[in-house]
């Protein structure tokens, strides 16, 4: 298995999945011309993209949806919300025949993909994370959650890769310039993983078997890469547990270009 952002963030996030001769995409929040040349760049002819799982409706998730649909037909996965609400705002132009509702109590296959999907705490129609399978490893991607519980960390459990949220450092945010009702709902149970608790449920997650965590949709405004990975590895360092943050790759995914690709 191999994974790579194309980007991740609140300006757009989009990630690439492959196994063998399978490629799917979670998310496409950035231009269509982005992730096909980002595709490209990568070796990879958009047409080998055989599904898109969307985790909500947010435009910062499927700015370049509508466009990418256009070009190559892709069939997309989403939670009923996402798909009905998606629908609704995009207008005519979409072929609806392309959106599959699946939900978070049924495994269904993308690709070569084994994909389980589980709710979110975030304040869109009916948001997911996901976790797919290709038969030898497993990735999963969770973001845009206001808090998570042990049910989240169970879900996460066994995971071989892992794309994290990590959005903001609670102090920047509290004392930034963005307006009191925006801060309001990131810090809400609707809004975004802070460093300390994305530190907190990776120590849930930690297994010998974890090759990789790419700390995500970090805030341009509320955040820097280096402090979230500081935080995060401070908070699996003083756990009192003896786990040593280092044992484990941890990094974090760039906001506005593609990370390399990783080899899981």
């Amino acid at each position: 298995m191999r994974i790579k952002t194309l980007a991740s963030g609140s300006s757009g996030n989009c990630t690439v999945i492959v196994s063998g001769s399978s490629v799917i995409l979670i998310d496409a929040g950035i231009s269509a011309r982005r992730i096909e040349d980002g595709l490209k760049e990568s070796g990879i002819s958009p047409d080998r993209v055989s599904a898109i799982l969307v985790t909500h409706e947010h435009i910062d998730h499927v700015a370049g949806l509508k466009v990418l649909l256009k070009h190559w037909q892709i069939p997309v996965y989403a939670s009923r919300g996402t798909v009905r609400s998606y629908l609704h705002s995009a207008g005519p132009g979409v072929d609806p025949a392309l959106f599959h509702e699946v939900s978070a109590e049924k495994p269904f296959q993308a690709g070569a993909f084994s994909v389980s999907a589980f709710p979110l705490s975030h304040d869109a129609a009916e948001p997911f994370a996901y976790r797919v399978f290709d038969g030898k490893k497993s990735a999963a991607l969770m973001t845009d959650l206001g808090y998570y519980t042990d049910e989240h960390a169970t879900f996460l459990k066994g995971v071989n890769a892992l794309i994290l949220e990590a959005n903001h450092d609670v102090r920047m945010l509290e004392t930034g310039s963005y307006p009191y009702v925006l801060k309001r709902r990131i810090l809400s149970d609707f809004g975004h993983l802070s460093n300390e608790n994305a530190g907190q449920l990776l120590l849930k997650v930690l297994h010998p078997g974890l090759e990789l965590c790419l700390l995500a949709h970090l805030s341009e405004e509320n955040n820097l890469p280096e402090l979230a990975l500081l935080s995060v590895k401070t908070e699996i360092d003083l756990s009192g547990t003896g786990i040593s943050s280092d044992t484990y790759k941890i990094e974090t995914a760039p906001r506005g270009v593609p990370s390399p690709f990783y080899d899981i």
